[in-house]
């Protein structure tokens, strides 16, 4: 690397990851002296043309002139980068400072020359896309703020890269060159750009690896049984419908179980998409460099042995993807379940999973294995949970999520038309804030719905995770208002996916009930209430009930206006039969058919006969022989070959009912996807960031510059009470003064300079904001009272030093709250809102969003905690001014938007009154701006 004394060391930071185009990955890194050979052999394979746009001129060679010129960067005023696949480079871009007269310059210019040369073999891959996102980040981190380029009329691509980025250009044609000027500063429009860039690479990475032309399996076993040769029997008895190969290196045979067999991935005389490596860890590093000679896309790693074993472990993961990458391959795992994709044209099971599931509308991705089995078990098989059944359009189970992640399956599913119903189960999440914005985005098109697990214990060993200052409740706020279904158990997280996949959202909350059963009926009704539904009052039909007065009274709930979903309560009658299960099925089917925009739920009581019959000719049970006859649940096993009929739909094409073994549980997932709805709904109008003419925001950055500069190298500065007042006043938050009294007579000076009646506070950190524990003195009317009230305090709790007591004017009465900011360095800012006092603490009664904060999302956090009713007029109080209380939550959120150096903001308490309010205490934090990587190019994780 360079080390001469006029350069600046070498930018490890610069270096990168990234997907392009077509789901491959390269390597980003600045060009140092060490690539002249690298670059010179590059230059040989780029075409005369190519050249030719790049120097405007035949240019066949590169002189040493040039590769000295290109590969001795001061890393300041002259950059270059390299994309690279196998070590090798695949495109190259370079910037050199300049002034006004175009002539090479240092700061404090702030215009550069930039010039892109992409080989023609990756020239349609979005390279030169991805490298102007990673220059422009240099740039701009060097104080480069305006490229300029020129570009022959010609090079109609060079062009569309720079016009199609986003950022605000100008352009003009002279001396028979395009030249292009534009501003860095990143856009709407160019982060627009760049998330749908992002969201196309990293869809299309994964839908290689799910849709793979062709498998190898490496270290398929010669003898049944083994990881490998499980994973090369499920694919074969799956019905793959493209090439399957085995690998293993001791096969003499010329196949393995009709397989072709073959000792080294390099035999195989055709292109491998996808291998799966199940060797053991010490080898894999041989493997997957064998695998990127061949030109394999992506792996699926179900080797253990790594992260989840240790430290030595979790260098072996880094590695074993610093090196897939460097071929252009992306890894599911390693210890991974495998992957699933049940449509008809893939019919994929590289996984550990002996039966293929039928298809379906449900994406399915779990971290853990053993999760993963639960969730097709559920999803699958009758009985054990929910009796009705869905099917699987895909299923990845990431294990240690080394490369592909939730993010990236989140990704694909959002414009994969096979899927309408994303189930996950996280274990952790590397990048909440991105994992949020994608969330939200697939959110607004299609249901997801999440379990996080290891909630209240340590990230397993296997993951390597962002730390977060956060709690798990306030990450679960978070996902909600992304418009997340958070659920707590794999069995609601079924239960919910099954509904929302059959069934359409409800219009509203509600819920008419009838059924066979009173006292059914009113256990349906006590929990929807108790999930905060509206229920109309049960109908009894009673046990005599017909299937032709299930099929009327249903009939008749749906075409109430007053309805938006209807649950259906059965239970057997003595001797009732299969046959009038399966009629009291096809009638309430028959309703539902009058109603197509209403959901219907069925809770049944041991009726399995009904379960299959609303169920019919969709199960995705795994198949066996078939039983003896008259043996209950009998089913003809479905052959690899035959496609299987769609899950949530019947033949005739009418909706599948599902069914629920429980009222509760059915009403869980009802009350989940009635707020899904309400969300979908709020999400179509999503409200705005109000703008507001008295902030101060140029005097509040020149503030917070000069406060920070008292402190360099210090690690944060909290504010003293005048710098807080004074920067919350830059965007019109008062605070109201408390001023210091260590004598009696200096807090009666201080009560005559406010006014009274004053209050006497104790500000030690044990009493601080504790009224509970008698440190506060209210409505002290006179100096009489307010002496006394001194002696009170310090005979109770001590020397003035140590209560350190002010005294502030009297606030109109009303209720106490406390708002909050923070920059989590994981999830970004986050405003939060609850009652003051011991009691919202210990229940946690905290709502939260995400920053910046719009004006609905101020209106439901004020209205989302549980004391929520002590604002708006309980048992008759006066009800409180939430429009000023929403008011001041807007500018704490612009305030810490607009700068994101103040990193913790706490008002406390701000009383609200009938009319106004009074924020009596206030602390600001001060730290150097975190790094945002959700404004920067686009990075693949590094764990």
């Amino acid at each position: 690397m360079q080390t001469s004394p006029d350069r600046h060391e070498y930018p490890s930071h610069w270096e990168a990851d990234v997907v392009l185009r077509d789901g491959g990955t390269a390597r980003v890194r600045p060009i140092t002296v060490d690539d002249a050979e690298r670059l010179v052999s590059f230059y040989e394979q780029v075409s005369d043309e190519s050249k030719y746009y790049r120097f405007f001129a035949p240019y066949p060679r590169l002189s040493a002139k040039d590769v000295h010129r290109f590969t001795h960067h001061d890393f300041v005023d002259r950059v270059g980068l390299a994309a690279t696949v196998g070590g090798e480079f695949i495109a190259t871009v370079r910037y050199d400072r300049i002034n006004a007269d175009g002539r090479p310059a240092s700061a404090p210019a702030d215009e550069a020359e930039v010039a892109f040369l992409v080989q023609d073999a990756h020239q349609g891959r979005g390279v030169a896309s991805a490298l102007l996102e990673h220059i422009a980040a240099v740039a701009r981190e060097r104080d480069i703020r305006r490229f300029a380029a020129e570009v022959l009329p010609a090079n109609s691509k060079m062009i569309k890269v720079f016009t199609d980025a986003g950022y605000q250009q100008k352009r003009h044609f002279e001396d028979g060159v395009v030249r292009l000027e534009f501003d860095l500063e990143p856009t709407d429009r160019s982060l627009a750009v760049q998330r749908a860039r992002e969201q196309r690479a990293e869809a299309r990475s994964v839908h290689r690896l799910l849709a793979p032309g062709s498998v190898a399996v490496i270290g398929a076993g010669r003898t049944p049984g083994g990881v490998g040769r499980s994973v090369l029997t499920n694919l074969r008895d799956a019905g793959f419908t493209g090439r399957l190969h085995a690998v293993n290196r001791a096969v003499q045979e010329s196949e393995l179980d009709g397989v072709p067999a073959y000792r080294s991935i390099g035999d195989i005389d055709e292109p491998v998409d996808l291998a799966v490596v199940a060797v053991p860890a010490p080898y894999v590093p041989e493997i997957v460099a064998e695998c990127g000679e061949h030109g394999v896309q992506g792996l699926v790693v179900v080797t253990a042995g790594y992260a989840e074993s240790g430290p030595d472990g979790r260098e072996r993961q880094r590695e074993l993807v610093r090196q897939a990458r460097t071929y252009g391959m992306r890894i599911i795992g390693p210890n991974a379940f495998g992957v699933i994709n049940t449509s008809p044209e893939v019919r994929l099971n590289a996984s550990l999973a002996p039966e293929m599931p039928r298809p379906g509308r449900i994406g399915l991705f779990a971290q853990s294995g053993a999760i993963g089995i639960a969730l097709l078990s559920r999803l699958h098989r009758r009985g054990g949970g929910v009796t009705g059944v869905t099917g699987v359009s895909t299923f990845v189970s990431s294990g240690n999520r080394a490369d592909v992640s939730g993010n990236d399956v989140l990704q694909y599913w959002y414009d994969d038309p096979d899927t309408d119903v994303a189930l996950m189960y996280l274990e952790s999440i590397g990048n909440p804030r991105k994992f949020t914005r994608l969330a939200r985005r697939t959110a607004a098109a299609k249901p997801l719905v999440v379990v996080q697990g290891a909630r209240h214990a340590a990230t397993p060993q296997g993951h390597a995770v962002r730390a977060t200052r956060l709690p798990h409740a306030t990450v679960s706020a978070l996902l909600r208002q992304a418009g997340v279904i958070r659920v707590d158990t794999i069995t609601e997280l079924v239960d919910a996916g099954l509904l929302l996949a059959r069934q359409p959202l409800p219009a509203g909350p509600r819920v008419a009930i009838l059924g066979n059963s009173e006292s059914l009926g009113l256990l349906t009704y006590d929990a929807c209430l108790a999930e905060g539904l509206r229920p109309s009052p049960p109908l009894d039909l009673t046990t005599a009930a017909s299937a032709d007065d299930f099929r009327r009274a249903l009939t008749g709930a749906l075409a109430d206006d007053g309805c938006d979903a209807v649950v259906v309560t059965a239970i057997p009658a003595v001797g009732e039969t299969s046959v009038r299960d399966a009629a009291l099925a096809e009638a309430l089917r028959a309703a539902t058919a009058s109603a197509p925009a209403k959901p219907v739920l069925v809770v049944h009581v041991e009726l399995g006969g009904l379960a299959e019959a609303l169920s019919a000719a969709a199960s995705t049970a795994p198949q066996a022989a078939a039983p003896a006859p008259g043996a209950a649940g009998s089913a003809e096993p479905l052959s690899p070959a035959e496609p299987a009929p769609t899950a949530d739909s019947d033949e005739s094409g009418s909706r599948l009912i599902p069914a629920y073994p429980a009222a509760e549980r059915a009403v869980r997932a009802l009350a989940e996807a009635v707020k899904y709805a309400q969300w979908r709904r709020d999400a179509a109008e999503p409200g705005r960031v109000p703008e507001f003419e008295d902030v101060d925001e140029k005097g509040a950055a020149e503030q917070i510059d000069a406060l920070l500069a008292r402190v360099e190298g210090v690690e944060g500065l909290t504010l003293d009470a005048g710098e807080t007042r004074e920067l919350l006043g830059r965007y019109g938050i008062g605070v109201r003064p408390a001023l210091p009294a260590l004598t009696p007579d200096d807090a009666a000076r201080a009560a005559g300079d406010l006014g009274y009646p004053v209050a006497l506070k104790t500000t030690a950190p044990h009493l601080r904001h504790r009224a509970d524990l008698g440190g506060v003195r209210l409505d002290l009317a006179d100096e009489e009272q307010l002496r006394r009230a001194y002696a009170e305090l310090t005979e109770l709790f001590g020397k003035p030093a140590e209560l350190r007591p002010v005294v502030q004017a009297m606030a109109p009465r009303g209720v106490d709250t406390v708002v909050r900011a923070v920059i989590d360095p994981a999830a970004g800012a986050v405003l939060s809102f609850g009652l003051a006092g011991a009691a919202s603490e210990l229940l946690g009664d905290t709502a939260h969003r995400l920053i910046p904060v719009t004006d609905r999302d101020a209106g439901s956090l004020v209205r989302s905690i549980r004391t929520a009713p002590l604002l708006f007029g309980w048992r008759g109080s006066a009800p409180v001014d939430t429009a000023a209380l929403e008011e001041l939550m807007l500018r704490v959120s612009r305030l810490v938007d607009d700068h994101p150096e103040v990193v913790a903001v706490s008002l406390e308490p701000v009383v609200v009154a009938p009319q106004g309010l009074s924020a009596l205490g206030a602390t600001v934090r001060l730290d150097r701006a975190p790094v945002r990587d959700d404004l920067g190019p686009r990075t693949l994780p590094v764990y």
